[in-house]
């Protein structure tokens, strides 16, 4: 815990010095970048952080300059109100649930305010890519267009928490207009249980896409159903969304890749529907590694032992991936081969000739042998192909280890998460803070390295990495919901209140 934190104070005193009141700060350049609107993004995200590591000081004087922030203003043309939610109304909501200060109350309200603006559509329906500055001279808005499905489907836990604090129900009913389009047609896509990775927003018929994936454009959408299970104090709305989902996944989805070593692992790729035929691509996102989290709390929630289970191989995939880059830390995005059936062995031969098609895909070394392209693309092994080689100091694999950490209290999952943090941490580090790493293949070049650092490193990576050696009933999972951007807000209890007429009691949420 005392390096996290010590990695945590030297990022947020760099940000202080460098990049204050500014999005992000530029870790290499000791520059800053305007990324979220220009409303200082690192610091309300990361304000939840400084409280939970106990940085009062710090989390004192960063309270006292979000007061000042004016939402009316930004040099963007277009805001993106999915981030904004997740960033600034979230975090907003979580360090005021922490620490009680009215004032972040207020600010929440003030986003919240303008953000609803976006809803003013035909259908009531949001505009994702919102334009501000039309918006405050009224100027007409049109519809909502095709927004990607994360992105309309992830501003749930939000607008119900403000609901849930303020009393005040139209937050929530923006939204369940949204969940309740989710519900009815969950079964009409083209592959039921499961959306397509974009929303046809403006149109009756919701969803028409061929491309389906717990991944990148759909990631968050599922793992809110069994998140506001949770806040809503047991949801059968969700609970049943999740479930459907969820067996369709399972499904269609989630895959076993054949590697090397014995290691009981599960991936999850992307699916296509071509004329009623279902086919998956057996890819590896950084960005899914969040769902072994999701089935993990999700089997908790209703009762699942399986999908705890699915949750621990999902997340043991992830936890091999680190380990089998020659950095210790895995890429964006990477191809592996599925096993066909089981009992899963290992075929080196299969594997070249899986990367043989790749690269021809790709229009690359044709004709080449398998061992040279494997030796040229530094392909560690079982590994058919790299798409994206980065790492942008993203939080998905550790959320998984932390949350299965906490369900499960398997002590080799605190291991794993040292050995990631260790790995991260001193492949990343610059003189200021941390940096997203170019190439997780080369381990040899401590120059490849981007100038950037998202608001996510201090406000979900450190904060996991923090919490998962904490005691467990520290910010507990069972008082708490965290928001995909690693904002915890706290699960609200139910209680008898005298009610001012009549006689009788009622139900109150407190």
């Amino acid at each position: 815990m005392a390096q996290v934190k010590a990695a945590m104070k030297r990022a947020w005193n760099s940000y202080r010095l460098k990049a204050w009141l500014r999005d992000e700060l530029s870790p290499i350049s000791g520059g800053n970048k305007t990324t979220f609107g220009g409303w200082a993004a690192t610091l309300v995200d990361s304000l939840d952080t400084l409280y939970i590591m106990d940085m009062k000081t710090e989390f004192n004087e960063a309270v006292d300059a979000v007061v000042d922030i004016d939402f009316s203003k930004t040099s963007m043309h277009l805001i993106n109100v999915f981030e904004t939610t997740i960033r600034y109304l979230g975090g907003f909501l979580s360090a005021y649930d922490l620490s009680g200060d009215e004032r972040l109350l207020m600010k929440a309200l003030e986003l919240a305010h303008m953000l609803y603006a976006a809803f003013d559509t035909p259908n009531r329906m949001p505009i994702m890519r919102w334009n501000l500055h039309w918006a405050t001279k009224d100027k007409e808005q049109g519809g909502a267009g095709s927004p990607i499905l994360a992105e309309i489907g992830s501003l749930s836990l939000e607008f119900t928490r403000l609901s849930q604090i303020t009393g005040d129900p139209k937050w929530y009913d923006a939204i369940e207009r949204i969940m309740a389009l989710f519900d009815a047609q969950q079964h009409l896509s083209n592959l039921p249980g499961m959306w397509p990775l974009q929303v046809n927003a403006d149109q009756t018929d919701f969803f028409t896409g061929a491309t389906f994936s717990l991944a990148a454009w759909s990631d968050s959408m599922y793992e809110y159903l069994p998140k506001m299970h949770a806040l809503l104090g047991g949801s059968p709305q969700y609970s049943k969304m999740y479930q459907y989902a969820m067996d369709t996944a399972i499904r269609h989805a989630i895959y076993r890749p054949m590697i090397k070593d014995d290691r009981d692992i599960l991936m999850s790729g992307t699916v296509r529907v071509d004329d009623g035929r279902v086919s998956i691509h057996s890819e590896l996102q950084h960005l899914v590694c969040f769902a072994g989290g999701m089935f993990a709390l999700g089997g908790r929630l209703v009762n699942n032992a399986s999908h705890v289970n699915i949750g621990h191989r999902l997340t043991n995939g992830c936890v091999w991936a680190y380990d089998h880059f020659p950095t210790g830390v895995m890429p964006e995005t990477s191809t592996l081969v599925p096993c066909d059936d089981e009992p899963c062995k290992w075929d080196a031969a299969k594997w070249h000739i899986a990367v043989s098609e790749h690269a021809s895909s790709m229009d690359k070394r044709n004709n080449t042998r398998a061992s040279d392209i494997i030796r040229a693309e530094r392909l560690p092994t079982g590994i058919a192909s790299i798409g994206d080689r980065r790492y942008l100091l993203r939080p998905e694999a550790i959320e998984s280890v932390f949350i299965l950490y906490r369900i499960t209290g398997i002590q080799t999952l605190q291991e794993n998460a040292w050995n990631m943090f260790r790995s991260v941490y001193s492949r990343t580090q610059t003189p200021l803070a941390n940096a997203a790493l170019k190439d997780v293949t080369n381990a040899t070049d401590p120059i490849l390295k981007e100038d950037s650092m998202e608001s996510f490193w201090t406000a979900e990576t450190l904060k996991y990495f923090y919490l998962t050696f904490a005691d467990p009933e520290y910010i507990s999972l069972d008082d708490y919901v965290f928001n995909t951007e690693a904002h915890p807000f706290k699960r609200p209890v139910p209680k008898f209140t005298k009610q001012t007429k009549g006689n009788g009691w009622r139900w109150k949420w407190k």
